[in-house]
């Protein structure tokens, strides 16, 4: 059957049709663990009551005015996104690389009020902010990039986790006004950076008058173990990104800002139609509810440690394994060959797994997920990812 959506993507050939709490279901009614959430963005899994109750309601009453007016349910959840955050204001779009771009203008309007006609911005090599032109430019990825020259000006780009090459940077481009990264490379291959890393770019974005970005949309929400991960640190960035799991699959973004950047834009500058429209925030509310309400969040790292550590005791013997990190339940195993095959494999086993970077198998399961799930997915995951090592060498690499 002919399809007329753009194929802008390799999709899988699998079509669900209804889920619940950690699990999907296709057309065939085969049954699947979720171990993706949407690629991080069910963070309260599938089809969950209270979003779903509050879809419900909101529907009923209102689902858009527009931005010329005041939203009650936006200032609502503005006031829990700072309460949570210890920032002091937010803007309100549709999805990540919306709240990339926002920042990007906050960042060069800081530039144009420094006097800096040209404004620069340190970005880090592996990276993932997005799609849109400007996000695009920012993202440390040539494939992504390519067939779509000329890219936005105005990036320096450095390798992640290297706190000299930020030093480098800032000495030879005056015009730098500020660093943008994530806390963790979710796309790049669940790169984890040094325990002091956020510190020291917090502490040259002092020194040099810069704003300091940090992209939460796939590592915040609970996801590390702390509401945004940037809290493990210790630490307050000028401006924070969020989107994904913010609206456990409602489309909205958010871009938060604190001190100097909360107070760049003024009425004018930016805008959104759709964004933070009752709906979406309604949704957004009933997630941060429920992440409180169950203690979610304090228990992802555990959830997380179990995880990676039953993983790591059934494939202690295997090989070809390189690494197995996480960061609460930002999970990647990485594998020293190309394991795209992977993918293939779990789903025809019931399972939903993704590989970036070609050889490093991401997790990112729903923080809802359970005791005997999570035993599940283990047990599933490590015999796939044997039974894929033991086809590239004839010596058995699992522990008998």
């Amino acid at each position: 059957m002919t399809s007329h959506v753009m194929p802008t993507y390799g999709r899988l050939p699998v079509t669900f049709t209804r889920g619940e709490g950690v699990w999907l279901w296709d057309d065939n009614n085969k049954q699947y663990l979720d171990a993706l959430s949407g690629i991080a963005v069910c963070g309260l899994g599938h089809a969950h009551p209270a979003v779903h109750r509050a879809i419900c309601e909101q529907s009923s009453k209102l689902l858009h005015t527009s931005n010329i007016y005041r939203i009650a349910v936006q200032e609502q959840l503005a006031d829990r996104l700072i309460e949570n955050s210890g920032m002091d204001n937010v803007f309100f779009c549709n999805s990540g690389a919306e709240a990339n771009e926002a920042a990007i203008k906050l960042a060069r309007k800081f530039g144009h009020e420094r006097g800096i006609d040209v404004p620069a911005i340190i970005v880090t090599e592996m990276s993932f902010h997005g799609r849109t032109l400007a996000t695009l430019s920012a993202t440390g990825n040539t494939k992504i990039q390519k067939g779509f020259e000329p890219l936005v000006e105005g990036f320096v780009r450095v390798p992640y986790n290297d706190i000299n090459a930020i030093k480098s940077a800032l000495e030879k481009n005056p015009n730098i006004v500020a660093i943008l990264l994530e806390p963790i490379q979710g796309e790049g291959g669940i790169n984890i950076p040094g325990n002091d890393y956020l510190n020291q770019i917090r502490d040259l974005c002092n020194q040099h008058n810069l704003l300091m970005m940090l992209d939460e949309i796939q590592s915040g929400m609970g996801r590390t173990g702390k509401f945004l991960a940037y809290q493990h640190n210790g630490i307050l960035p000028d401006v924070c990104t969020l989107a994904k799991a913010l609206g456990n699959g409602v489309p909205i973004g958010a871009c938060l800002a604190s001190g100097k950047a909360a107070t760049l834009f003024t009425a004018g500058n930016h805008g959104s139609t759709f964004g933070g429209n009752p709906l979406a925030c309604s949704a957004a509310l009933a997630v941060l509810d429920t992440l409180d309400k169950d203690n979610l969040i304090a228990l992802a790292e555990q959830k997380g440690q179990t995880i990676c550590l039953q993983l790591s005791k059934h494939l202690q013997n295997n090989l070809h394994i390189k690494d197995i990190r996480h960061k609460g339940l930002m999970i990647g195993i990485e594998l020293d060959v190309p394991c795209l095959g992977l993918v293939q494999m779990a789903l025809d086993n019931g399972l939903l797994i993704n590989v970036t970077q070609e050889k490093v198998i991401r997790l990112l399961p729903p923080l809802i997920i359970d005791e005997a799930q999570i035993g599940q997915l283990v047990d599933i995951l490590s015999r796939l990812i044997t039974q894929f090592t033991d086809q590239l060498s004839p010596v058995s690499h699992y522990a008998a």
